[in-house]
């Protein structure tokens, strides 16, 4: 019987086991890197949601103060702004002249208080480019009095008066209804035609009617644009004497008895007037009547 030949084992099965060795290695070093990958995408997650929780908490915090800051302002308009005043802003923008309260009234909701809601819209134009003026009793927006100058180029440059122009302008306005014939006695010296003519061309006076007194003479009187253009909401608001005396426009040593009579370009005619005639027309001095 002969010797049994030893075993022989080849390389190849001993490696075997050290490549499976090797490959669950390889696949634990894996599992190690994609959990190492998944917890880093979880710890910024959860850096995105703390960062988005402290800006929404911001936010709100910014929200809240502003809120409280400015009157409450929201869209760049105070909450709680009356509507009406929106109404009225739209109604002086599109009117082509100035309104008064009687037409505003008719034009807002029943119960508007126009002077309170005047008064609250002339204090926010107060110091804007813009202001809401009064004049001749109606009310207009208006050029801010200190940006006259970035008009100056636009502005046309009005016709100085005379001397004799001004003089009669001032006595029609404190002493209207007036004829030529008191202006001349008031002034001292005689008026011409021409000055008269100039002072009706600038729309500043006009023919009242005719007074009850022997050749009817005519009766002159102020007109809104008197008003509109000295800055005036009423005749009324012309300086008295005292005013003048301060300002140096009349001399102070003036004849005993000296006094300047109390303005009223009040339309309705006097008691020692009669109404312009239909020949007027031929002067322009009256409106035309209506056709029917």
């Amino acid at each position: 019987m002969g010797l049994a030949k030893p075993l022989e084992v080849s390389d190849e099965l001993i490696e075997q086991p050290t490549q499976a060795e090797a490959a669950n290695e390889n696949t634990a070093e894996a599992v190690v890197e994609v959990s190492e990958v998944a917890m880093e995408a979880e710890g910024r997650e959860a850096r995105v949601e703390e960062t988005a929780s402290e800006a929404s908490v911001m936010s709100e915090g910014e929200s809240h103060e502003q809120g409280q800051e400015g009157g409450h302002e929201q869209d760049g308009q105070p909450a709680n702004r009356p509507e009406e005043l929106r109404l009225i802003e739209a109604l002086l923008f599109a009117a082509g002249e100035p309104l008064d309260n009687k037409t505003l009234k008719e034009r807002l909701p029943e119960g508007v208080d126009i002077e309170a809601s005047m008064r609250h819209l002339q204090a926010e134009y107060a110091p804007r480019g813009v202001n809401l003026v009064r004049v001749a009793g109606k009310w207009m927006f208006r050029t801010a009095n200190d940006l006259a100058w970035l008009l100056a180029r636009d502005s046309v440059e009005p016709k100085k008066l005379s001397r004799a122009a001004n003089e009669t302008l001032a006595i029609i306005a404190y002493h209207q209804p007036v004829t030529r014939a008191e202006i001349e006695d008031i002034r001292g010296v005689s008026v011409s035609k021409g000055t008269i003519d100039v002072l009706l061309e600038t729309g500043w006076i006009k023919p009242r009617g005719r007074r009850k007194a022997p050749g009817r003479p005519l009766t002159f009187g102020t007109t809104e644009q008197f008003l509109s253009h000295f800055g005036l909401e009423a005749i009324g608001d012309l300086p008295g004497l005292d005013e003048l005396k301060g300002t140096g426009l009349l001399d102070g040593r003036l004849p005993a008895g000296f006094s300047i009579p109390l303005p009223s370009d009040d339309s309705a005619l006097r008691e020692d007037e009669d109404p312009l005639e239909p020949g007027d027309l031929d002067l322009g001095l009256a409106p035309r009547p209506s056709e029917e």
